[in-house]
């Protein structure tokens, strides 16, 4: 047998690596819980395609190396493509891999290794860093099986779990109190999303596998040891461009409801704070140049997407005066001439829509309050309520 650098292995020898070598699966819900640093020698698409949040890439193949394997792979089999291998990966371009994974591992003495199956790859480079003296255990399975966990993970712990729904109309502040509350889930944090047509962020969102892999962490990293349910936004199943994992919404749709309930101008407050100038300066942190002009085409389009919904006359008010707000803040650099298209957009379209659908589950409502009310009824039914952040 040989590995991608052509040196032969013994297969006797590569069968009876000692259990230090390997990570089985009855080690995994602990990878996550301690987000233990994961060193991912796949190519770089593979990586981009899946990936989990304390992973870094640092592939055995590149991209063009993986494809032209593969190719020799399926036109003259597996001896010829590790052959092939073993020629690409070599001499100074194998000594910078090998510097590479070093500098990460003295950095992250405790990470793990893998590939896609925990297979050829990761066992090639298991192998070479052994020969420098560097010992790292690799993941039995590869990123597979780790997948693989999470997805079985997602489904027996949204099965298991106690939620309860955090709902108001939109600016009451929900997501900030989920993350007041140890024993929450922050949705739109997750997803990267604000979970409404105004949504979106400067950065995008995770893939879908990202998103379902960095929310089963978060399931998974949940104290255990209390019983109070898990506080959880109320949501549509879509967030943006990802979507909620089927068997958690069906538990989601039959939890019972906390309903928040804040003034107009609290909320118009709240909005103004984190869709505007919260997205404003994300936008000048990523954007740079042109920064008025993506800003005003992320509002306008925003606003676009909702236009069969509202109506053309409510649609072009509200435009009319979101124009106005985008002159004058570029005029005088504030943004509070926003305030006035935040509230008609709350009074003639969000508010109205949160009403209707309120009221097809009100049935399942235990609990009206404000902000504060809410946070003591939470302690109240045994939420841990963290100290605000200084």
């Amino acid at each position: 047998m040989l590995n991608l650098s052509g040196i032969a292995i013994d297969p006797e020898q590569h069968a009876s690596h000692s259990m230090s070598d390997t990570v089985s699966a009855k080690a995994f819900a602990d990878i996550f819980k301690h987000s233990t640093p994961l060193l991912d020698v796949r190519s770089p698409m593979e990586f981009r395609r899946g990936a989990f949040q304390h992973a870094s890439n640092l592939p055995l193949l590149d991209d063009a190396e993986r494809e032209a394997v593969g190719t020799r792979y399926r036109q003259r089999g597996k001896e010829a493509a590790i052959a092939l291998g073993g020629e690409l990966v070599s001499g100074d371009s194998r000594l910078r891999r090998l510097s590479a994974w070093r500098i990460y591992l003295e950095q992250h003495p405790c990470a793990l290794l893998y590939c896609f199956r925990g297979g050829l790859r990761s066992q090639t480079v298991q192998q070479w860093l052994g020969r420098e003296n560097i010992s790292v255990p690799r993941i039995e399975g590869g990123y597979k099986a780790l997948r693989r966990f999470l997805i079985h993970s997602l489904e027996r712990i949204a099965a298991a779990t106690d939620f309860l729904i955090v709902a108001g109309k939109t600016g009451s502040g929900k997501t900030h109190l989920l993350n007041q509350l140890s024993n929450s889930i922050d949705l739109e944090g997750i997803a990267h999303h604000r979970g409404s047509a105004f949504g979106r962020r400067a950065r995008p969102q995770p893939s879908q596998i990202n998103f379902e892999n960095n929310l089963t962490a978060a399931l998974i990293n949940l104290p255990t040891a209390s019983t109070c349910k898990v506080f959880i936004e109320d949501e549509s199943r879509g967030i943006g461009s990802v979507s909620l994992p089927q068997s958690l919404h069906t538990q989601m749709l039959a939890a019972p409801i906390a309903v928040v309930e804040e003034s107009l101008d609290s909320r118009v407050d709240t909005i103004l704070n984190d869709y505007i100038v919260s997205n404003y300066h994300e936008f000048e942190r990523d954007q740079g140049a042109d920064l008025e002009a993506v800003f005003e085409n992320f509002l306008l389009t925003s606003l676009a997407r909702i236009q069969k919904r509202l109506g053309s006359e409510n649609y072009d008010a509200i435009g009319s005066l979101m124009r106005d707000a985008l002159e004058s803040q570029v005029k005088t650099g504030g943004f509070e001439s926003h305030r006035s298209w935040i509230e008609s957009l709350l009074r003639n379209y969000y508010d109205p829509m949160y009403d209707y659908q309120l009221n097809k589950k009100l049935q399942r409502v235990v609990f009206r309050g404000d902000k504060q009310e809410f946070l003591n009824w939470s302690a109240s039914i045994g939420a841990t309520v963290k100290e605000p952040s200084t």
